[in-house]
């Protein structure tokens, strides 16, 4: 048999993953590690997605997704940012914020041309990159920086292949939300350079310190800028696999190009659950928000306590601890604290190069058992 694809065959698996697959095996495990909210979604998301079951409509929609949809995708975009965006021709409903990461790359990239990506990072932008044809060119970011990546360092990183700047506020891994102003003269580099922006925000609403920057909204970005955005994290639809883009015309009609062979629409359920959660679901999304809120503080105040440097995060539902002073590796800590005190946490690693060092423990989870875990790693700790 000949080789499958070198590209794929050059990408290691999800290191997020890996850790998952161990845990799968084990009980009794407490998991700070996969990044999915723990409450259910509003019951008026799903009363919504059984009416419309038991009416039977199961059928295809547009490639577009449906009208409805995006009217009310528009809207909200309208009345939240002042941005505005065509349903007809500006929004694609995609399957969750992966496949409009996936589809922004592959209708911007031509083979060999580079991508500015900040690390750390989710662990899905460079592969992303890579399966377009495209390089990711990394641009790291540091803990005595808030994670906030320095513009000067993309500036730097610009060459004549550059197509593309890569960001994801509030981040997953570390929390971070950078300044306005550091927003804005990203998007100066972007003008300057001719770039696209791609700007992954399904965290936008999980931000706690002041209203969160929507990066088209800043001067110069809009015309630019791929806005990719969903519903799992502040509506808690996971497993739901809903999210949109927003962009111009040309760029929107490229990445349905794309989405209608290989995807055709997204799930007819899920986009009337999507409806319904703009319409009403906002009281209980605020809810949950406000348990995240809390419970950072929780777990940020106890890791510190317990002897792991930790940065209060501005956003997401995430923590990015160092490790450093232990003499571990990320892989070795994570590793020893699961299997000593079946605590799962995620490697920095995972996240890019520059994640060495720490960890990442997310705090979608109950107090109760947030704070069992710190016991657990304080507990761990104190054995090195």
């Amino acid at each position: 048999m000949k080789a499958i694809s070198h590209v794929v065959q050059s990408i290691p698996p999800s290191g997020i993953r890996r850790f998952f697959d161990i845990v799968s095996t084990m009980h009794d495990v407490l998991s700070l590690g996969v990044g999915e909210p723990d409450f259910d979604t509003p019951w008026c998301v799903r009363e919504a997605c059984i009416y419309s079951l038991e009416r039977g409509h199961t059928h295809y929609t547009s490639n577009y997704g449906t009208i409805e949809l995006r009217r009310a995708i528009s809207q909200y975009l309208a009345l939240s940012e002042g941005l505005e965006y065509h349903p007809e021709n500006q929004i694609l409903v995609t399957v969750g914020v992966s496949e409009g990461m996936d589809l922004a790359m592959r209708a911007i990239i031509n083979p060999g041309d580079e991508v500015i990506v900040p690390e750390p990072c989710f662990v899905s932008y460079k592969p992303c990159v890579m399966f377009a044809g495209g390089n990711p060119v990394v641009v790291p970011s540091y803990a005595e920086d808030g994670f906030a990546v320095k513009p000067q360092e993309i500036r730097a990183a610009v060459t004549s292949k550059t197509k593309a700047i890569l960001i994801g506020y509030p981040s997953n891994p570390t929390g971070a939300v950078p300044a306005r102003e550091t927003l804005e003269e990203i998007v100066r580099i972007a003008c300057e350079h001719d770039l696209y922006i791609v700007s992954d925000e399904i965290y936008a609403r999980l931000t706690y310190n002041g209203k969160h920057t929507c990066v088209p909204t800043l001067p110069g970005a809009y015309e630019r800028t791929i806005l990719l955005n969903g519903f799992s994290k502040a509506y808690a639809m996971t497993g739901w696999r809903i999210g949109y883009a927003a962009s111009s015309p040309e760029i929107i009609e490229a990445m349905m190009k794309i989405h209608q062979y290989t995807m055709m629409c997204a799930s007819t359920m899920a986009q009337v659950a999507a409806l319904e959660a703009l319409r009403n679901g906002d009281r209980e999304s605020d809810e949950m928000i406000e348990q995240y809120n809390h419970r950072r503080r929780v777990i940020v105040k106890g890791l510190n306590d317990a002897g792991l440097p930790c940065l209060m995060p501005g956003g997401a539902f995430y923590v990015f601890p160092s490790i450093k002073h232990t003499g571990l590796s990320s892989d070795e800590f994570c590793e020893r604290l699961l299997f000593e005190e079946k605590v799962a946490v995620v490697p920095g690693n995972a996240f890019g190069e520059c994640g060495e060092g720490h960890i990442r423990c997310s705090y979608a989870t109950s107090l109760d058992k947030i704070n069992l875990a710190i016991e657990r790693i304080a507990r761990f700790v104190s054995r090195l």
